[in-house]
């Protein structure tokens, strides 16, 4: 194996190098102006704090009610990402092992669902959950329920459109084989191809819960003082007076701890399902 010249290797640690300086810089920023008192975050601008105090981590939790909102982020995010992967794997499983009428309709259609932005199902979506209201006494608008449904409508095609790809490259003859055994289509589907797909599982669950755990705009608009979530009761440390910036990067550094501690526990699992269903 040919060794790569000395001017490629120094070429790529230096781009590797100022890539991953980029890359740290705004999370530098952002953890030297949580440790600052408000007044030098709102003076010159400096690297490093020439006062440290973490009075801005104990100040989040007052300024805003952030602990409802924390608890309103966690409960939306998990439940939109245990009901779309559940829905998706039995669709997926559908589409990938079964031939009927309206499958291909039925894959462009979850295919097509990606390519409108998400602001033209807003408006749709605000009139249904209050005329279902109205009609029904059912608050869906304003409530948890109401937005775990709205992000279904935009997680849930991507994740069947993942498991499809990751189903087709497990082999058939795993499903013969357990219908051989004597298993059904459901008990081969929970107890044969539910665990070889794991990794592709995996992902689509990580996309899920970081696409519900950082949406703005739904929540935005369908939520309430009760039911808002992290995303949007950031917005509460700006005031008619003055922005608390030093809290504002304090707590975006907490309520980002989750996120990046399951993406760092599960990555491994996310790498192998996003491309394991590229190759069959």
């Amino acid at each position: 194996m040919l060794k790569p010249p000395t001017s490629f290797l120094w070429a790529r640690r230096v781009f590797l190098t100022l890539l991953t300086a980029f890359v740290l810089a705004p999370v530098l920023v952002m953890l030297s102006s949580s440790l600052k008192p408000l007044r030098d975050v709102q003076g010159p601008f400096r690297w490093f704090p020439s006062e440290l105090t973490l009075r801005p981590y104990v100040d989040i939790w007052t300024t805003v009610p952030l602990a409802d909102y924390f608890v309103n982020s966690l409960i939306v995010s998990l439940s939109a990402t245990v009901c779309s992967v559940a829905i998706a794997v039995f669709a997926a499983y559908g589409v990938s092992r079964y031939r009927f009428r309206g499958r291909k309709l039925f894959t462009v259609t979850v295919l097509s669902t990606q390519m409108f932005p998400g602001i033209l199902f807003l408006l749709p979506l605000f009139l249904i959950f209050v005329n279902l209201g109205n009609a029904t006494g059912v608050a869906l608008y304003g409530s948890r329920g109401g937005l775990i449904l709205t992000y279904l409508t935009f997680s849930l095609p991507f994740s069947i459109w993942m498991l499809v790809g990751y189903f087709d490259s497990i082999p058939r003859d795993l499903d013969e084989a357990a219908a051989v055994d004597g298993c059904g289509p459901l008990r081969t589907l929970l107890r044969i191809v539910v665990p070889a797909a794991t990794p592709g599982i995996i992902a689509v669950s990580v996309y899920a819960f970081m696409t519900a755990w950082g949406e703005v705009l739904f929540a935005s608009v369908m939520t309430n003082r009760t039911t808002r979530t992290l995303s949007v009761g950031l917005q509460g440390y700006a005031t008619q007076t003055d922005v608390y910036w030093n809290q504002v990067m304090a707590a975006s550094l907490v309520v980002s701890v989750p996120v990046v501690a399951g993406f760092l526990l599960l990555q491994r699992y996310l790498v192998a399902g996003l491309t394991a269903g590229a190759v069959k």
